[in-house]
């Protein structure tokens, strides 16, 4: 029988990676439990589905598909202190427990039997962040008419801090920053805080595109780098993606967030001769979606033009004319919060 703690996280093997990555949005959680019936199969976390899409497995799969089977369980005879040793050694968020004949008779959730909120036993990693601070925030005037749209603020603090901070959650501690308008304001505004940042502020005294200011940092980093637009916070960690950028040997890494869009018309498909081939009522439509956060090799600096405009997708067609990696990282739609324009950032402060 299911447990009542987990019914609303469970799935069937034929429910598709797009439905389960939806379900974990409208729930906020990133790890579902997969059942035949009444028998326990697996779980799916949102990482499983990650490095299925980064496979080129497609979001209309099973999530029977891409299970692992080999994941470690608790057995009916381990003690509390041996499941949270193997909890804390997996960095399990849940650790289910078996019986004898394969059945789950239950499911224990990391803040069950642990003070903090998450595992924490990862190894941190150290790289320089570049945040583009500089744009005048036009869409949403007229707050940013009086502030910079970096310093406007979600819950109590600002949308620069809650970047800046999940970046230093996981070691990184050097920041580079674009400016250019009301970057006095900033810099105050930053200097008077409690907490002091490690931040080397770069103005571009022209629009030099969504990384053209960047070629001012030559000579200055030497490891691999993120970089953030102001506007946008990821619910993910950052070092999946440092991972993945490495371990593919990437020049840039796109972080992408998986859209999804629903026609709300029956979409006819035409072939020789106007004849019709296909009906499709209400078709719903997956894209990837470039968020706003890469992460980039240093010699990329070099290949910046200086003092010109030039965009992030200039430096994306550089590196694929070249021969170079330009991977993409998948995210949910619901971890991707984007405050570039009014609507957004309404529901951006209703969830912080």
């Amino acid at each position: 029988m299911i447990l009542e703690k987990i019914k609303d996280r469970v799935i069937s093997p034929q429910t598709t990676l797009i439905e389960s990555m939806k379900l974990m949005d409208r729930l906020g959680k990133k790890l579902l439990f997969v059942f035949e019936a009444e028998s326990f199969l697996g779980i799916l976390t949102i990482g499983d589905i990650q490095r299925a899409v980064i496979k080129g497995v497609p979001l209309s799969a099973e999530s029977k598909s891409v299970l692992d089977y080999n994941k470690i369980y608790a057995s009916i005879h381990d003690t509390k202190e041996q499941i949270k040793e193997k909890m804390s050694r997996l960095r399990a968020e849940c650790m289910p427990v078996m019986d004898d004949s394969g059945n789950m008779v239950d499911a224990i959730f990391w803040k069950d039997w642990f003070l903090k909120a998450e595992p924490e036993k990862r190894e941190k990693i150290d790289l320089p962040v570049v945040i583009m601070a500089g744009g005048k925030g036009t869409r949403l005037k007229p707050i940013t008419n009086v502030i910079p749209k970096p310093l406007i603020p979600i819950g109590d603090k600002t949308i620069l801090e809650e970047i800046m901070n999940q970046f230093e959650n996981i070691g990184c501690s050097q920041f580079y920053m674009s400016v250019n308008y009301k970057s006095d304001m900033m810099r105050f505004y930053l200097d008077q805080l409690e907490h002091k940042y490690n931040i080397d502020f770069f103005e571009e005294t022209k629009p030099l595109g969504t990384i053209g200011s960047v070629s001012l940092l030559k000579g200055k980093i030497n490891s691999p780098f993120f970089v953030s637009n102001c506007d946008i916070i990821i619910d993910q960690d950052y070092r999946d993606v440092y991972d993945y950028h490495r371990s593919n040997d990437n020049d840039i890494t796109i972080v992408t967030a998986v859209k999804s869009i629903r026609i709300p018309y029956g979409v006819i498909d035409t072939g020789d001769n106007g004849l019709m081939t296909g009906l499709r009522e209400k078709p719903e439509i997956t894209y990837m979606i470039n968020t706003g956060v890469y992460l980039l090799n240093p010699g990329l600096i070099d290949e910046i033009p200086e003092g010109k405009f030039f965009h992030i997708t200039d430096l994306m067609e550089k590196v694929k004319t070249r021969g170079g990696r330009v991977g993409c990282f998948p995210v949910s739609e619901g971890s991707w919060r984007d405050m570039g324009e009014w609507p957004e950032y309404l529901k951006m402060i209703n969830v912080m």
